[in-house]
């Protein structure tokens, strides 16, 4: 009876010693846990819209686990009605989506903003004029008489005047009608509009997944000067300045996941559409296709920016006066936080 009660005595200091260890070495586990993700760099990056493919490459890089490999923790936020480059400026976020051409007034001036551009998401513009097919508007002179959307910019006016004219056409003839078009394929459909100016990589590809036939243009293709860069990663330039290994980390986590976005399509469409399930899954796996093809084109690397092409942009700005203050040479983007 004493040996059988000394057994159980002994079985049972054994099973409370185990749960002890176990007990301790989950609290280890949990503190390590603690101290890795106290250590992760918070980064917030704001987009310019809602999430699409010109956004997959973040999420890739999120769901694939490259932020946290980089020591970083990402919140990837909406943008204010008055764009990423607000926020970035304001070091709310310490990235963001922005654009070339809509970043002009952020440079220049007595209001510039500390902003520069460090990747490039797209290689090459990929926007320019559809319409619908057979009326005569698969070139800029056809869109004289017929009714353009427009934003009434005067950055987007100047671009629409520059083709046109290039093609022989007189841009005065062209029917300015305010945008309200939140969906390209109805609007064509409904001949509320003859042209919209779109980036075909999700716009263009929702009128293929629709079905309806239509003519386009890319502005690059009418002139060189308007192959610029849109969109770009931004970036505050003070912060970068002072955080130069955070900023390089976190664009080699980003470049990771556009890498593996050209590479896998099919699955970097999926990644994107659990990220953001509103998204229409054929639209987006569709534009996965296009775009595997455009993040990267045929740039030495991903995000790389070519100054000869960025200062050609805003050179034309310079010739036809189209900024208050000129813009000087190699002003709002820089290749040295990207790898080689």
């Amino acid at each position: 009876m004493k040996k059988r009660l000394l057994s159980i005595l002994l079985v049972t200091a054994m099973a409370v010693s185990m749960l002890g260890c176990a007990s301790g070495k989950k609290e280890a586990e949990t503190k390590g846990k603690e101290s890795q993700e106290k250590e992760l760099e918070e980064i917030t990056f704001v987009l310019d819209w809602a999430p699409n493919t010109n956004h997959t490459g973040i999420y890739v890089a999120d769901a694939k686990g490259y932020f946290e490999d980089a020591g970083i923790k990402i919140n990837i936020v909406q943008p204010p009605e008055d764009g990423a480059e607000i926020l970035v400026a304001s070091e709310k976020a310490q990235f963001g989506v922005s654009f070339q051409d809509s970043m002009l007034p952020a440079l220049v001036g007595a209001n510039a903003l500390p902003i520069e551009a460090v990747a490039a998401i797209l290689q090459h513009n990929t926007s320019g004029i559809i319409s619908r097919a057979g009326e005569g508007m698969d070139r800029p002179k056809g869109l004289e008489g017929k009714k353009y959307a427009t934003w009434d910019l005067a950055l987007e006016k100047a671009t629409i005047k520059d083709v046109v004219e290039a093609d022989g056409g007189d841009y005065d003839k062209i029917e300015m009608i305010p945008s309200t078009v939140t969906d390209e394929v109805s609007a064509l459909q409904s001949k509320s509009v003859d042209a919209i100016w779109i980036f075909y990589g999700w716009a263009g590809i929702a009128t293929e997944v629709a079905g309806l036939d239509t003519d386009y243009f890319a502005f690059k293709d009418i002139n060189e000067a308007l192959d610029f860069y849109t969109p770009v990663i931004i970036g505050n330039s003070q912060w970068m300045e002072e955080h130069a290994e955070v900023t390089k980390a976190f664009l080699s986590a980003v470049k990771k996941g556009y890498e593996f976005a050209i590479e896998h399509p099919e699955e970097a469409g999926e990644i994107l559409c659990e990220a953001a399930p509103e998204l229409d899954e054929e639209l987006v796996q569709a534009s996965q296709e296009y775009m595997k093809d455009q993040y990267q084109a045929d740039a030495k690397s991903w995000g790389y920016i070519d100054p000869q092409r960025w200062n050609a942009y805003y050179n034309w700005i310079n010739e036809k006066g189209l900024s208050e203050e000129k813009v000087p040479e190699n002003i709002g983007f820089t290749n040295e936080y990207l790898e080689n």
